[in-house]
């Protein structure tokens, strides 16, 4: 491995992380309910905030497969990563212009930045096989993770002190303060992607095709894809338990904050208590890997997801900013290493020479499934008006991925990933 280089890889982590824990987390779900969404009534801008989510992982499940097809065929993962970057960052710097009653404007650069996060983040899952080994790279993932937690935590402080202290750092008010921290999570973001644009090099693919002509052939490799899914059966069952728990998971991300807002919870509770989840989350995630090493990926993943079920279960019954700082603190034990873990299990399973096109299939797949999570809390909280059932709703996800993930047979799985390279 080139230490450099995974250094690099790594810093991308901590550069997008503070998309989702300011915007997606922690600041925009409370600026949606309470200043673009002002006007919303009842859990009107809970379910709004919802459909947003549900809208732009439409888009995402669109872009992401073909992307990734693309970058496998022409070596240009690097390329895409710093596009899709640029799209979600400008995106994130322009959420500043969104005022009182503006919730339009507010969904609309959230798409945007979701689509710019999540098609960058597929590019970069698929470069982890380029900076690591087979051996490392359960390690190197989580590390990712680790940093950033880390990464997204330190601005995350910053950006709660410019909103509570507006006053004494020179803001004429707390909206204009809240801006100026979409303004700073951009900036952040590209700065700290410079690394990976430049240290991380890929395996040439040399070709004098268009682009034209290599989206076409992407889709082909899509369909071909699918078409030699069949080959890969364990893989296709981790794909199918990966569906529902990181739709869980991903949910639970996004709703939380803007669910704790809507059932009361001051906003100084709620921005604290996810800071409290990024430092917890950066030692737990380092633990995790000792903890995946004795035991096992599949088991330790078997542990996170258990505790993200007794974390929704009791998120139905939580009714102080205290049950809110509880559940923080256990989703930051849990959340990275879940995360990380399960995308080093995919990377196990998947032909080495075409990780971009199968991470790109995973987005497809994944983000069409993502779409149910925030669309199922949105329904069921606008036909029964209680955000509290929309959450509850979500064990489902848990459960079934769980039982799904019972019948994945890792080794087997890593010798059909080996047979179709030729390898075996």
């Amino acid at each position: 491995m080139n230490p450099k280089a995974v250094r690099s890889w790594m810093m991308y982590d901590w550069a997008n992380s503070a998309f989702v824990t300011t915007i997606m987390a922690a600041v925009m779900p409370i600026y949606y309910k309470t200043v673009a969404g002002a006007d919303l009534s009842g859990n009107t801008a809970e379910n709004y905030w919802g459909y947003t989510q549900t809208i732009a992982m439409i888009f995402v499940a669109i872009l992401c497969p073909i992307m990734g097809a693309i970058a496998d065929y022409s070596g240009s993962k690097v390329r895409f990563l710093s596009v899709f970057m640029f799209i979600g960052s400008i995106a994130t710097v322009c959420m500043a212009m969104v005022g009182t009653n503006d919730w339009m404007l507010a969904s609309i650069l959230v798409i945007i930045g979701t689509i710019g996060y999540a098609a960058s983040n597929t590019f970069y899952d698929g470069l982890i096989t380029e900076v690591s080994t087979p051996e490392t790279l359960n390690s190197v993932s989580n590390k990712g993770y680790a940093m950033g937690y880390l990464g997204g935590g330190l601005l995350l402080l910053v950006n709660l002190v410019m909103i509570e202290k507006w006053s004494l750092v020179g803001f004429p008010n707390k909206t204009v303060a809240t801006q100026t921290v979409f303004v700073t999570v951009g900036i952040w973001w590209i700065l700290f992607s410079l690394p990976i644009i430049r240290n991380v090099k890929e395996t040439a693919r040399g070709t004098s095709a268009g682009y034209g002509d290599m989206m076409r052939r992407g889709m082909q490799r899509i369909g071909n894809t699918l078409k030699t899914l069949k080959h890969y059966p364990e893989l296709l069952k981790y794909m199918a338990s990966f569906w529902f728990f990181n739709d869980g998971i991903s949910t639970v991300i996004v709703m939380a904050t803007i669910y704790g807002s809507g059932i009361g919870i001051e906003t100084m509770d709620l921005i604290a208590a996810l800071l409290i989840t990024q430092f917890v989350g950066y030692p737990s995630t380092l633990l995790f890997i000792r903890f995946a090493s004795r035991i096992g990926m599949k088991k330790s993943l078997y542990c996170s997801l258990l505790v993200y079920v007794l974390i929704v279960l009791l998120g139905y019954f939580m009714t102080s900013a205290l049950h809110f700082y509880a559940l923080a603190i256990m989703v930051g034990f849990v959340q990275g290493g879940s995360q990380a873990t399960a995308r080093s299990l995919y990377a196990t399973l998947v032909p080495p020479s075409r990780t971009a096109e199968f991470f790109g299939f995973l987005s497809l797949s994944s983000k069409f499934a993502a779409v149910a999570g925030p669309a199922v809390f949105s329904v069921v909280g606008t036909i029964t008006g209680s955000s509290r059932l929309g959450i509850l709703a979500l064990l489902a996800f848990f459960i079934i991925g769980i039982i799904l993930l019972y019948y994945v047979n890792l080794d087997k799985g890593r010798k059909e990933a080996l047979a179709g390279e030729g390898l075996m």
